[in-house]
């Protein structure tokens, strides 16, 4: 146990083990609803190193735990060989570019395998929230502030930035009150709203009843012939 202590605390180790923590943190957000697995797919093109295909946090979350796991066997290795001063240092550094080296071409063949595996989707799109039912979560939304809750297609949440343009007799939207996106400004990265009324929306259509038999039409037809009164005439 010393020895693990003494060898992920040491250079080149400790480097990928910061970006792990990074990496189980931001997992343990996504697992409760915090985050999204596609959040930095926008930021960051992972095409260009051979990676892509996957989500961003996929790739790299694979880069580090594989570069952790290299780079802690290689410490373990320096500190048994026992060298010192200078040559230890160049041995360190020869650990760490081997780690990358490692790390980069199994999160590839990883990466390539995933994308035989995986069907090809669009990329989320922010256009995918239009028409979507959200739930205002802070105390109110104006038409320079306001933030809402919308659930998408995979059942994650996210929160979005919303603005409202309300007429002096509109209703407000408060916290807790549902809210309509139906527009999305690109120069300001916000969700235009409309009040939304949960009561009025008519839900699904109800499934046809059972095929009534023609027995049964024509039995009720002549009950219902029989108590017509009769007149005398």
């Amino acid at each position: 146990m010393e020895e693990f202590l003494s060898a992920a605390t040491a250079f080149p180790a400790v480097l990928f083990g910061a970006a792990l923590v990074v990496v189980v943190f931001f997992w343990l957000l996504v697992l409760a609803g915090a985050a999204d697995h596609h959040s930095f797919d926008g930021d960051l093109d992972t095409g260009l190193a051979g990676i892509g295909g996957v989500p961003v946090t996929v790739s790299v979350s694979a880069l580090v735990v594989i570069g952790w796991f290299t780079s802690l066997t290689g410490t373990v290795l320096l500190h048994r060989g026992g060298a010192t001063g200078t040559l230890r240092a160049v041995l360190a550094c020869a650990v760490l570019a081997g780690a990358l080296l490692i790390a980069w071409t199994a999160t590839r063949t990883l990466v390539r395998l995933l994308r035989r595996r995986l069907p090809e989707l669009p990329p989320p799109s922010r256009q995918d929230f239009i028409g979507r039912v959200c739930t205002i979560r802070t105390g109110s939304v104006s038409s320079d502030f306001g933030q809402a809750e919308v659930v998408s297609d995979d059942g994650s949440t996210a929160i979005v930035q919303v603005r409202l343009l309300r007429p002096p007799d509109a209703p407000l939207l408060v916290a807790g009150s549902a809210g309509l996106l139906y527009a999305y400004d690109d120069e300001g990265e916000f969700f235009w709203v409309s009040p939304y009324d949960r009561a009025l929306d008519p839900g699904p259509p109800a499934p046809p009843g059972p095929p009534v038999r023609r027995d049964a039409r024509r039995a009720a037809l002549r009950s219902g012939a029989r108590s017509v009164p009769r007149h005398s005439g």
